[in-house]
């Protein structure tokens, strides 16, 4: 095999961009729409789910440092503090359920290009080979070795992250505080209102750990990777609190609940009719670096988990860039089939049905690894500020299980199944690890 050198590595701003990249993607340009109809209270959801979120990111700091070359970033911290059936049910649950996430990432990217190219909405056959086209092409880059396709991200996460804060920082200029009234439109109390709100906003800041995943491909792990996760934690929660702050004051909230683009109605008002285009091309490029994003770690965490030998030991393979290609072979073709199956009529449905129950398998490695967390702690033999470490763990698990409860029950039991679903490649695998060791 093929080891990465010290060379091709990843530094903190490509680390950064990784974590920002895949957190902010294109569903973030709808989010204000999504919100009118609750009030301004909307706002207090994204600082909830944000301070949630936070709790999380340093749980996965703190667990980076303890295990800085833990290459899977929850898989290695599930694995080493909960053993290998929790180990091999994240890296399961997290492999599929990203093939059905990165498919509706597609979608999104084909639709913001019908901004620029109207074909693609009326010619199903072009939107299929555009979404194929990016895909292939980005498995291509992301073969090419992780510098490569960090190079890719950092100058992705740039340009999407342009346009939010020239609406975010523009709008402040425009802002009507009559549009932030009333403060709580929901019909029920504000601490409902904000558990609601959150619920909507928490699945934003999916991919805060992000960083942890490729760990062995990162420079000085044990300082950039806890670095890069506090920052991009940071810079994505400005961009989408201060982006709806602007928003919502810009447009009236029986205006912005019937909005399909609120961003780009934003931009109008700010910088013109023109403004559109280039926040199309944002939403476009959003899409494309958090593709490319989880194209990269969709072949790190059935790396890491076949070097333990939970997986088949193909996603073990490294080619000549130090890339573990199959598991990113693998899982563009499982893409590719479900775009295919997106623009099918007869399956459209079945699309639709499993990205409702994939969100829960999402949460997690969420979960395993503030769970992990004291375990590896007690192990590691850290004795200081061990009531801090127990608060922290009490929080970002607790704040897991809320977000588990905000999927719906649909999706934690369909979820819960296709967890299962796993348990008999995972008996096998144990069967074949334990004859070897015999051997």
């Amino acid at each position: 095999m093929v080891e990465p050198s010290t060379k091709n590595k990843l530094g903190l701003w490509t680390s950064t961009s990784l974590v920002v990249g895949n957190m902010i993607g294109a569903g973030v340009f709808l989010m204000p729409a999504a919100m009118a109809s609750f009030g301004s209270v909307g706002l207090l959801g994204w600082l909830f789910s944000g301070i949630g979120s936070f709790f999380l990111a340093k749980v996965f700091a703190n667990l980076s440092k303890l295990l800085p070359h833990g290459t899977g970033g929850p898989y290695a911290y599930s694995q080493s503090g909960l053993g290998d059936f929790a180990g091999f049910l994240m890296a399961w649950g997290y492999f599929i359920s990203n093939c059905g996430g990165l498919t509706a990432i597609v979608i999104s990217f084909t639709a913001a290009m019908s901004t620029f190219f109207p074909i693609l909405v009326t010619n199903p056959y072009v939107a299929v080979s555009t979404g194929l086209t990016t895909v292939w092409l980005l498995t291509y880059i992301n073969n090419r070795g992780v510098v490569t396709s960090g190079k890719v991200q950092l100058v992705a996460t740039i340009l999407k992250i342009t346009p939010l804060l020239l609406i975010a920082i523009g709008g402040l200029f425009f802002i009507k505080f009559k549009y932030f009234l009333p403060f709580n439109n929901s019909g029920g109390s504000v601490l409902k209102a904000i558990g609601i709100t959150g619920a909507l906003t928490m699945f934003s800041y999916l991919g805060v750990e992000s960083a942890t995943i490729p760990a062995g491909n990162v420079d000085n792990p044990e300082k950039t990777i806890p670095r890069a996760t506090i920052l991009g934690l940071l810079i994505a929660g400005f961009v989408y609190i201060l982006g709806s702050f602007s928003v919502m004051g810009i447009i009236p909230a029986k205006v912005l609940e019937h909005s399909v683009t609120p961003y780009a109605d934003a931009a109008i008002i700010i910088y013109g009719n023109n403004a559109k285009y280039w926040v199309s091309a944002g939403i476009a490029i959003a899409a494309f670096g958090a593709l490319n994003g989880w194209i990269l770690i969709q072949g790190q965490v059935p790396y890491a988990t076949a070097k333990d030998k939970l997986f088949p030991p193909a996603f073990g393979r490294l080619n000549k860039n130090g890339v573990p290609y199959f598991g990113i072979l693998i899982n563009s073709i499982v893409i590719s089939i479900f775009i295919c199956m997106n623009y099918s009529k007869g399956l459209v449905e079945q699309f639709k049905f499993f990205l409702s129950f994939a969100v829960f398998t999402s949460l997690v490695p969420f979960l395993f690894s503030a769970a992990a967390y004291p375990i590896i702690r007690a192990r590691k033999k850290v004795t200081k500020r061990w009531f801090a470490a127990l608060l922290l763990t009490f929080f970002a698990f607790s704040y897991t299980l809320w977000m588990i409860y905000g999927t719906g029950k649909d999706a934690v039991y369909y979820g819960f199944l296709l967890l299962m679903l796993g348990i008999p490649l995972y008996m096998w695998l144990a069967y074949k690890k334990e004859n070897s060791y015999k051997a």
